[in-house]
């Protein structure tokens, strides 16, 4: 297993305090920094950026994203390397 990570909220778990990216349905992505996630993997990010093609749309400081529109969740590290 990579660094520990034995369960899926394990990723997540690592992932507080660092930029993540998600991917909601209906293609809407997003960029900030994962403060809080529950069971139902709703999350509360800080600085958050909505992306469009890479860019910067929107920024929206303080947000929560409902878990059950989540398609994917990403440490921004890995995702933004391309």
């Amino acid at each position: 297993m990579a660094k520990g990570i034995e369960r899926p909220l394990d990723l997540l778990n690592n992932s507080k305090g660092q930029e993540v990216l998600v991917y909601l349905k209906g293609g809407k992505q997003f960029t900030g920094t994962l403060l809080a996630f529950d069971i139902h993997i709703n999350l509360v990010l800080d600085n958050v950026k909505q992306m469009e093609d890479g860019e910067v749309k929107t920024s929206l400081g303080l947000t929560f994203l409902r878990g059950d529109t989540i398609i994917y969740i990403s440490p921004a590290s890995t995702a933004l390397k391309k």
